[in-house]
């Protein structure tokens, strides 16, 4: 609960007035298109998703990073790209993920973009699967500003772990969780706010318990339980949690599979964020791994323009007649995630 409070106090002390206008005005619009039915946007991303690269140590069997299987391109982001959209978003913008898909530690220079957006008063946030946080890196990520640290840690075992993140070691993971804290509580800082995140899958669905005594023996501020996207779930997987709670599936009468999500004809992140991939492009929303939905290249325009474009204005209009038809929310855990 204190690390909780302390996480949120660090979002709201980066809230400028110009901050919780923008705020103000996404959200006032947001409400206005549901009622309205029509496609209306003020303001700019509350929010934003970077990609610091495609790159990844691992090969987890769900994930495009580690099955090298995207259909777009892939490479790491250029830092002169990262700051033109910091510059046109920057001022009015409350959260910063460097995160969609790949590794983000294997860019060279992740931790230097962390602290140049914490420097502006940016909330930072970044997930990763820790082999990389040496003693060195760890320092480096407590100096940078970053307030969010989430660690993937799917499983307490090695033999658990390593079915869905292959390639992995789990004692890379506690070893890097350790010099992040050591790191932390040694330059009296109070951030990054340190989180175990577990995909909740068949084999380690019974490692939920387990991974909260171990978060607690380390230290770790919290942990969150985080449903698994299946790619092919009419017909079920061996990664789908027999404990339904737990995954964002549910079993039919005739043995096949169907998400529990609703899809009601509106989504809030279409209109309070939106993610940047490695190499410019804006995309709508994270579930589009492949960047089927681009709605603009922030090397060429300016990020207003396509905001506010036709592009992004056609795709809002579509989601409020018709989520359904939209291919990318069709396997969407918005509303479906076991938080713990």
């Amino acid at each position: 609960m204190v690390a909780g409070w302390k996480d949120a106090m660090s979002l709201a002390g980066g809230m400028s007035t110009r901050k919780l206008f923008n705020a103000a005005k996404v959200l006032g619009s947001y409400h206005r298109s549901r009622v309205t039915g029509k496609a209306a946007i003020s303001g700019l991303p509350i929010s934003l998703s970077i990609e610091p690269t495609t790159s990844c140590n691992l090969r987890c069997p769900e994930c495009p990073s580690g099955l090298r299987s995207f259909t777009r391109p892939t490479g790491m982001l250029d830092t002169h790209v990262f700051n033109k959209i910091l510059d046109e978003v920057g001022p009015s913008l409350a959260y910063l993920i460097f995160y969609f898909q790949g590794e983000p530690y294997l860019h060279p220079l992740f931790l230097d973009m962390v602290t140049e957006a914490s420097s502006r008063g940016i909330y930072t946030a970044t997930s990763t699967n820790a082999h990389y946080l040496d003693e060195k890196n760890a320092e480096k990520t407590v100096t940078s500003g970053l307030n969010r640290l989430i660690i993937s840690i799917d499983g307490v075992s090695q033999e658990t772990y390593e079915q869905y993140r292959v390639g992995g070691k789990i004692e890379k993971v506690l070893e890097g969780t350790r010099n992040v804290l050591k790191a932390r509580k040694s330059l009296k800082m109070s951030t990054p706010q340190v989180v175990f995140q577990l995909l909740a899958v068949r084999p380690n669905e019974n490692e939920i318990q387990p991974l909260h005594e171990l978060a607690k023996r380390m230290g770790v501020d919290k942990v969150v339980i985080k449903t698994a996207q299946i790619y092919d779930f009419e017909h079920g997987s061996d990664l789908i949690p027999k404990d339904e709670k737990l995954s964002r599936y549910r079993r039919n009468l005739d043995g096949t599979y169907s998400i529990k999500n609703d899809l009601l004809n509106h989504c809030w992140k279409m209109w309070h964020s939106c993610v940047m991939t490695w190499d410019g492009k804006i995309l709508p929303c994270c579930f589009d791994k492949d960047g089927s939905h681009v709605m603009g290249d922030i090397s060429t325009q300016d990020f207003r323009s396509i905001w506010t474009g036709e592009s992004y204005q056609r795709f809002r209009t579509t989601l409020l007649k018709s989520r359904s038809e939209i291919e990318i929310c069709r396997n969407c855990s918005e509303g479906t995630r076991v938080w713990a």
